[in-house]
């Protein structure tokens, strides 16, 4: 904190003009850090409000500062690779707007001009779904020689063949759930295996469609013309959860669950998705006291048989990890990018969506190319002095696997903007009880809705947003405040004026610093 109150007498002695709360910098908190750090939310503290925020300004600082040990927001992947959705890392002006803000006494400003918060739901992002199948309560068997590895098969109680357009893995117990692979089987015959070296189903009919570790979000497939996506799952199928508990979680109770979201029955022209790990080396070793390289390539005879779209891409390796990239190339030298990570974190990882779908022609290979650093240097060897590591399921072995989401190429397929063919409202409408105003119709369709407040809202005086379930901001409706109509007006549309899809929304107020927010349904 010394070092913060420094600049401020600097800054402040030069005369430079302070950014504020209201004004600069909660809304860089809503975008980039709230979905985490809410009430109820993942992080161990909350920064929706400037009572929240201020206090946490010296921890906020050493975070978002070059050489931070756990920068955040924690975003892994190098933008300057390939680009992805629901992208949490600062830009250049937000991380100068947030330096301004702390250097010059981080003051609030006028509070009435605060941005309504996002508002979420406190462990669940998607809402309640369509089906929820959860896993039987476990206590994990791990001991300091052997981590857990126990698969749960549990029906899925599905009458009809239906399509998933969304899925949410809740783990129990986020402090000892490693990770969590979840998969259909469709033929409903795999069975539960608690011996405690289950990785993963051993059937021809089983397919991956999601999986858990920390750090990741809900799988959400593009849900909307011109783009539908999805995976099948019909009766008789179970859902087989391949669970991994490590060291340390000995006796510690875990009930994970899976939340799946449907496309509504008589749905047509959704595409299938599927998830494997396509690139993948199980032979490796790390020799103690070496940086060591590791790499990998699909086929690895050939090439590509098919034209065929990815939507999206997850690195994975374990506390020995450096850095991962995976990448297409073709016999004349041409690169299609997927993903680097230059600094891994175990902690953050995951599936990362694709801001378009990337075509992999037929002709190419795909290749991964993995670092390892078991050196004392690395701080997260788990052992000292470090010794020889192999391929292996435990935490303390490792591994070099990429899995991809993908599907078959069709013609125009990479110039879809998934941004906006990809819903985050998917919950069921749970009711709605007017607060300040009206909301009507709602739920509504194409005809938008109204909000209807008992008196007009003083010009300067309020804002209204309407964000999705994730806290993404859609359109700012503060623009229509005139100080005369009680009347606003959403389109049912983002701010670039696209249709949103189907799924409940947040209309959030701000209204003389007192914030309130109202439910709606786009059907």
């Amino acid at each position: 904190m010394k070092n913060l109150n420094l600049f401020v007498i600097v800054l402040l002695s030069f005369g430079l003009k302070a950014q504020t709360w209201s004004s600069d910098v909660a809304q860089i908190f809503y975008n980039k850090c709230t979905s985490c750090h809410h009430t109820g939310g993942i992080a161990p503290f909350s920064l929706t409000s400037y009572q929240e925020a201020s206090p946490m300004a010296a921890q906020i600082y050493a975070s978002i500062s070059p050489g931070a040990a756990h920068q955040m927001p924690p975003w892994p992947p190098d933008n300057n690779y390939q680009q992805y959705l629901h992208d949490r890392a600062l830009t250049t002006a937000e991380k100068n707007t947030l330096f301004n803000w702390l250097n010059t006494g981080f003051p609030e400003g006028n509070a009435a001009q605060t941005p309504p918060p996002p508002v979420y739901n406190n462990g669940v992002i998607l809402g309640n779904g369509d089906l929820t199948v959860k896993m039987p309560n476990y206590i994990s068997n791990a001991t300091s020689m052997y981590d857990d590895y126990v698969c749960f098969s549990v029906p899925s109680n599905i009458t009809q063949n239906r399509t998933i357009k969304a899925i949410e893995v809740i783990p129990g117990n986020m402090e000892i759930v490693h990770h969590a692979l979840i998969f259909i089987d469709h033929s409903g015959t795999e069975t539960t295996d608690t011996s405690g070296f289950c990785a993963s189903p051993s059937g021809a009919n089983t397919k991956l469609v999601t999986a858990y570790v920390p750090g990741s979000s809900p799988m959400i497939f593009p849900s909307v013309s011109p783009l539908k996506l999805g995976v099948d799952i019909g009766p008789g199928s179970n859902i087989y959860f391949a669970m991994h508990y490590p060291n340390g979680s000995y006796g510690m109770l875990d009930s994970t669950k899976v939340i799946f979201h449907f496309y509504p029955l008589g749905t047509t022209g959704v595409r299938q998705v599927s998830a494997d790990p396509i690139i993948g080396n199980y032979v490796f070793n790390l020799p103690p006291n070496q940086v060591s390289t590791v790499t990998a390539v699909y086929p690895s005879n050939g090439t590509v048989p098919v034209d065929v779209s990815a939507l999206s891409v997850a690195p994975h390796m374990h506390l020995l990890g450096k850095s991962i990239k995976s990448y297409a190339y073709s016999p004349s030298g041409d690169t299609l990018k997927h993903i680097n990570v230059p600094h891994w974190d175990f902690h953050w990882q995951g599936f990362y969506t694709f801001n378009h779908l990337q075509k992999i022609p037929a002709g190419y290979k795909i290749k991964g190319e993995g670092v390892y650093d078991n050196t004392a240097n690395n701080p997260w060897n788990p052992n000292s002095p470090p010794l020889n590591v192999h391929y292996g399921e435990n935490t303390t072995d490792e591994m070099f696997i990429v899995y991809y989401h993908y599907l078959l190429y069709q013609p125009g397929d990479e110039t879809y903007d998934l941004s906006q063919l990809v819903s985050a409202s998917l919950q069921d409408y749970p009711g709605f009880s007017g607060l300040e105003a009206k909301v009507y119709p709602n739920p509504f369709n194409n005809e938008g809705v109204q909000i209807e407040f008992s008196s007009a809202l003083a010009m300067g005086a309020a804002k209204v947003i309407v964000y999705d379930a994730l806290g993404k901001e859609v359109q700012d409706l503060s623009t229509q405040i005139n100080g005369v109509s009680h009347v606003l007006n959403w389109d049912g549309k983002t701010s670039k004026g696209i249709d949103c899809p189907s799924g409940l929304y947040f209309i959030s107020l701000n209204k003389d610093g007192k914030f309130v927010s109202f439910k709606v349904l786009r059907q």
